[in-house]
């Protein structure tokens, strides 16, 4: 008895550090969906009252919570299916088909978000969060119906961006057996909600709290540096909202183009015939990665603009 305890123990713990290295791993390869996710979300609460922000966050994180709910036992389902059609002989690449289609989703997306800073007119992004701060002043505005829009079309672009990180931590696992499997998700999944919402929720925060630290009273060495303190902290959350979209943007291209590379032989050994040995080498991978996944998004994104303009416009109604 003691010694299948002990046994069974060591099989606890050697689960659990496995789960955590490829959690780790699985991190690291979420990262761009991480900082868009962070970037995007953080800006869903322009536009509502700052006492209702928090509660739109806390309700968004419910809504990322049951979307994850959702995914992680989907992406179980889809590598067991992909085990059980091995055992009969049917080796279909499902979750590596998967993974390429998020990763050229990472890289479309990329491209979308360049194209419309650079293409569309800074007076329109303007007017657009001049809009949303007018109605959160108005009190005729029913405020409640817009949080709640704010709040469907917030679980909506998480629930994308959630598929895109279950999906590369299936990609990441999907050799394992399915205690690991099960480990390494519902790790990334609850680390990803809460590390992400509570990131949100202080960011969304930054402004109240730099604002009441530098309207802090006292004429003491401390008052002063805190009013200070507060004083960056009011200039810099803007540019921490920028550094964030901008990042978030390179890490898509990377992540997306990584897993472009990594996920099609004809990219991988493309790449692996120009990389150079040594530290220059993951230097000038990376750069393959991010070109890749650059040139990948631009020729999604002319697809579809060529698939709108086939199509034509939509039935007119009268």
């Amino acid at each position: 008895m003691a010694s299948s305890l002990l046994a069974l123990i060591d099989d606890i713990a050697t689960l659990l550090d496995d789960v955590a290295v490829m959690t780790k791993v699985a991190t690291r390869k979420t990262a761009g969906v991480l900082g868009d996710d962070l970037a995007l979300n953080a800006q869903q609460v322009t536009g509502v009252k700052p006492d209702r922000e928090l509660p739109v966050v806390w309700a968004v994180a419910k809504g990322s919570f049951v979307n994850k709910a959702i995914l992680v036992p989907g992406a179980l389902a889809i590598a067991a299916f992909e085990a059980w059609l091995r055992t009969r002989g049917w080796d279909l690449p499902i979750i590596t088909t998967l993974m390429i289609i998020g990763g050229a989703f990472l890289c479309f997306e990329g491209v979308e978000k360049l194209a419309h800073k650079f293409l569309h007119a800074p007076e329109e992004q303007e007017a657009r969060v001049a809009e949303l701060l007018e109605a959160a002043a108005d009190e005729s505005v029913d405020m409640v119906a817009h949080e709640k829009q704010k709040i469907r079309g917030a679980i909506r672009t998480d629930f994308i961006l959630s598929a895109e990180i279950i999906v590369i931590t299936l990609g990441t696992v999907a050799g394992q057996d399915f205690s690991r499997q099960v480990g390494v998700l519902v790790a990334i999944a609850l680390l990803m909600t809460v590390g992400v919402y509570g990131l949100v929720a202080g960011i969304v925060k930054l402004d109240d709290a730099g604002l009441g630290l530098s309207q802090r009273r006292g004429d003491g060495g401390f008052d002063r540096a805190l009013r200070a303190f507060g004083r960056g902290i009011l200039y810099s959350a803007p540019w921490l909202m920028k550094f964030l979209s901008v990042a978030g943007t390179a890490a898509m291209f990377l992540v997306g183009g990584g897993i472009l590379t990594h996920s099609i032989p004809v990219l991988h050994h493309l790449v692996q015939a120009i990389v150079p040995a040594g530290g220059v080498g993951t230097l000038v991978s990376m750069l393959a990665d991010a070109v890749a996944g650059i040139l990948a998004g631009i020729v999604i994104v002319l697809a579809v603009k060529a698939w709108g303009r086939l199509r034509g416009p939509g039935p007119q109604t009268a």
